[in-house]
């Protein structure tokens, strides 16, 4: 199974095969709207329209599964997104990144490319202390920690790196960069 063998549901409940993509640079995150990381909707912005005519997409899945902080309908979200953060990319349903429900698109991109760590920083230190709270051994295991972690994925459909919801969108912003 490659990434283009995969599809998402649009928030409108049409598939959206990763096929579609074929020769772009993808950068796939799971968000949120009620969030710490929420305010990353504008770097994710302010990406998108940098480099979308350069072949970037971004496929923004919004997830419930940590602390509830995505309630609402699939409208409400986009709704939220496009009037607080004024976001062009598309959003699609609502789901689950983790468990029995996940997504396919996560458990492939999951399996690619598992946790290696949050970094450094107060960010990254709280993150590590609430997880260990949560999952003793969540430093083991690739499932998606919190909102706001994202895969990238290169022109072939390679996913070549996973950032946490604490690294430096500056530095997510070079590696898009450099891919295109």
């Amino acid at each position: 199974m490659s990434f283009y063998d995969l599809s998402v549901t649009s928030r409108k409940g049409e598939e959206i095969p990763m096929s579609d993509y074929k020769g772009k640079v993808v950068l796939v995150v799971n968000t949120a709207t009620g969030c710490g990381f929420t305010p990353q909707y504008k770097g994710l912005e302010e990406m998108y329209e940098k480099y979308h005519d350069k072949g970037f997409e971004i496929i923004d899945v919004p997830c419930n599964q940590f602390a509830g902080q995505t309630p609402g309908t699939d409208e409400e979200i986009h709704e939220f997104c496009t009037l607080k953060y004024n976001t062009q990319f598309p959003q699609m349903k609502k789901s689950d990144v983790n468990g029995e429900n996940a997504i396919e698109l996560f458990k492939y991109l999951k399996s690619q490319k598992g946790f290696e760590g949050f970094g450094s920083g107060p960010a990254a230190f709280a993150m590590g202390v609430m997880l260990k709270k949560i999952d003793k051994d969540y430093k083991n295991n690739p499932e998606i920690k919190w909102n706001f972690t994202k895969f990238l994925v290169d022109r072939e459909g390679n996913v070549v790196a996973r950032y946490e919801p604490t690294y430096d969108m500056a530095k997510l912003d070079k590696a898009v960069e450099e891919l295109l």
